[in-house]
């Protein structure tokens, strides 16, 4: 019934070691086996997705970004991409510096930062990514950037949010893919419209699709998939929205919506 599944990574693939578990990575193999697409669906960079699509043997397009770009793992051609539009970039970098916010940056597959501090040697450091201080913002804020990302408290996020959404109007789209994470993109750089456009790329329609994740940016996809599914840990926001829950990333969830929806399993 199933023919394209889209997982999300952090919290949801990978446990909270970091690590795609053996019985997992089988899980998703005995799926390739039976014909079906598996992809990774994150809003890390490609950079940093790539390296555990690679771990899991997938060789298939993935889902960075957001859903800003959908690149192949095998020769690395770009199948669809989103910027931020150059206008909503400028006026959220002015705001950024006004009020004193960390913003990054990503030109070129690349993380830039105009200062090294804490929030971005933590962000790096969980990605396995290195950075680029680059103190020209000005000039490097005209380059085609996927998204642009405000790490700080959840409850400033939270305040904030709402009034990028007035600042930058209906061109983006701003989600959370942590509660220290807002991130801003194209209004169509959401995992829900690369979703679609993976659909339509494989000649499937959205009924045959399982989309799995656990954040506030998963939302798009969860809604989009014919098979809307939560993980055990999510936000309680995407478990309401969902078609199925599953167990949490420690417990393997994914591999228990592989084994009961794809591979038929008895429980």
């Amino acid at each position: 019934m199933y023919k394209l599944i889209a997982i999300d990574i952090d919290d949801t693939l990978i446990n909270d070691h970091m690590e795609v578990t053996e019985a997992t990575s089988r899980a998703l193999q005995e799926a390739t086996d039976k014909g079906v697409v598996v992809t990774l669906a994150t809003g890390r960079m490609y950079a940093s997705a790539q390296a555990i699509a690679r771990q899991t043997g997938l060789n298939v397009p993935i889902i960075t970004y957001q859903g800003a770009l959908i690149k192949n793992l095998l020769d690395e051609k770009v199948l669809y991409e989103r910027f931020v539009p150059i206008n909503a970039a400028r006026k959220l970098l002015e705001y950024c510096k006004e009020h004193n916010l960390h913003v990054q940056l990503y030109v070129n597959d690349r993380l830039h930062a105009l200062e090294e501090n804490e929030k971005l040697i933590a962000y790096a450091n969980a990605s396995k990514i290195p950075y680029i201080i680059d103190q020209d913002f000005d000039a490097l804020i005209e380059e085609p950037t996927y998204k642009m990302l405000i790490i700080d408290e959840p409850e400033r996020l939270d305040e904030i949010a709402p009034i990028l959404r007035d600042l930058l109007g209906s061109e983006v789209h701003i989600t959370k893919s942590k509660p220290q994470y807002l991130e801003i993109m194209h209004r169509e750089g959401t995992k829900g419209d690369a979703l679609t456009f993976l659909a339509k790329h494989y000649n499937c329609h959205l009924s045959e699709v399982i989309a799995i994740g656990d954040s506030w940016n998963d939302h798009e996809m969860i809604e989009a998939a014919g098979l809307g599914v939560a993980m055990g840990n999510a936000v309680d926001s995407l478990k309401e929205i969902a078609d199925y829950v599953t167990l949490t990333n420690n417990e393997e969830g994914v591999k228990h919506v592989i084994d009961k929806f794809i591979l038929q399993k008895a429980e």
